[in-house]
C-alpha cells in the first residue's frame, strides 16, 4: 500500500516538475500538434454520433452514489419518465447517478447516451448505454460541449466537484447568453439548500456578484415527477426546438 502511495506521489511530483521544464521549439510543436488533432478527433466523433439523437435531457450526479441510495432510485425514475415523455437521456456514462440515468432510460426502451471520460480512477462506462451512443473522451472541455449542445435541459442530482462544474458551466453559459435558455432542475432540497442560501445571501446580496434574476436560472425539487414536470412545462410554454 505504501509503495503504491509513493508511486502516486512521485507521479504528481513529476507532473509538477514537467510543467516547469523548459522545452525546445521542436518539442513544443510536436506536442501541441498532437493535442490539436486529438481534440479535433473527439469533436468530430461527438458531432457525428450525437447529431441525430433528437431531444434529450442530461442527468448529472455523483459517480459514487450506491444503488440503494434514494437519489440513485430517483435518478432512475426520472430517466424512465423522461423517456415516456418523449426525451432521450444523456449522462456522463459512468457508475452511480449516471448509471441510474442510463438504466432508467434503457429499461423504458428509450435513447440512452453515455459521454464517458477517461480517468485514472472511478470512471468506467456502465452497461445501460446504447452501444452506438457511447463516446469516451480524454478532454473534459470537449465532453462538456457535447452535454450543452445536444441537451434540452439539465437535471442535477447530488454530486461532487464534477457535478458542480457541470452545473455552474451551464448556468454561466445561459447567464451570459452564449447559449439559449433551457431548464436546469436541482433534485434534493436537503442537498442543495445550503448552496442556494450561500448564493443568495453571500454571492448576490452581500457582494452583488450576480443579479436577482439569476436565481431564476434553476428550479429545486424533491421528486422525479416534479423534475420532469419542470422540463415539460418549460417546453410547453416556450415551444422551443432542440439546441441543434
Amino acid at each position: 500500500m505504501r509503495e503504491e502511495s509513493d508511486k502516486l506521489e512521485l507521479t504528481e511530483e513529476e507532473r509538477i516538475r514537467r510543467a516547469f521544464k523548459e522545452k525546445d521549439w521542436s518539442e513544443i510543436k510536436s506536442a501541441n500538434s498532437w493535442v490539436i488533432f486529438k481534440v479535433m478527433s473527439e469533436f468530430v466523433e461527438g458531432f457525428e454520433k450525437l447529431a441525430k439523437i433528437g431531444p434529450c435531457v442530461s442527468i448529472f450526479g455523483s459517480s459514487r452514489t450506491p444503488q440503494e441510495d434514494k437519489y440513485y432510485q430517483i435518478a432512475e425514475e426520472i430517466a424512465a419518465k423522461l423517456v415516456r415523455h418523449g426525451y432521450g437521456v444523456i449522462t456522463g456514462g459512468g457508475p452511480g447517478i449516471m448509471e441510474a440515468g442510463n438504466k432508467g432510460a434503457h429499461q423504458a426502451k428509450g435513447k440512452s447516451v453515455g459521454l464517458n471520460i477517461q480517468l485514472p480512477f472511478e470512471q468506467f462506462n456502465n452497461i445501460y448505454i446504447d452501444q452506438d451512443k457511447l463516446i469516451t473522451f480524454d478532454y473534459f472541455f470537449v465532453r462538456k460541449v457535447m452535454f450543452v449542445k445536444y441537451a434540452q435541459g439539465f437535471i442535477v442530482l447530488p454530486g461532487g466537484f464534477g457535478t458542480m462544474d457541470e452545473l455552474f458551466e451551464a448556468m454561466t453559459l445561459i447567464q451570459t447568453k452564449k447559449i439559449g435558455r433551457f431548464p436546469i432542475v436541482l433534485v434534493g432540497k436537503e442537498f442543495w439548500g445550503g448552496l442556494i442560501q450561500w448564493i443568495k445571501e453571500i454571492m448576490m446580496e452581500k457582494h452583488r456578484n450576480i443579479s436577482p434574476e439569476d436565481l431564476d436560472l434553476f428550479s429545486v425539487v424533491d421528486s422525479a415527477s416534479e423534475a420532469v414536470k419542470v422540463i415539460d412545462e418549460f417546453y410547453t410554454k416556450y415551444l422551443l426546438s432542440p439546441n441543434f
